[in-house]
């Protein structure tokens, strides 16, 4: 007997940088949240959620979200930034 396809969450990867110079890679964001009018905002609601948890648990305050780049995104720029430097 065949079994029931299981639903599957897309994710989106981000690079959060924050005010005090540190940067985390690749935070999953469910797919379904992004998009519409808000754009990436409700990703930047998320990871700021998942950073308050986080810094309960371990007792350190959490830090302030600087900017939010989808991974894919900061690649190309990283690779853009690159040929410029090399073509100097």
């Amino acid at each position: 007997m065949a079994r029931k396809p299981t639903p599957r969450t897309e994710f989106v990867l981000f690079n959060v940088y924050y005010e005090d110079g540190t940067q985390r890679s690749n935070r999953k964001v469910p797919a379904d949240l992004l998009g519409g009018i808000d754009g990436d905002e409700p990703a930047r609601q998320m990871i700021a959620e998942q950073d308050r948890e986080i810094s309960a648990k371990s007792g350190m305050p959490p830090l302030t979200i600087k900017r939010l780049v989808r991974v894919e995104d900061d690649v190309k720029q990283q690779a853009r930034s690159d040929r410029r430097a090399s073509a100097r």
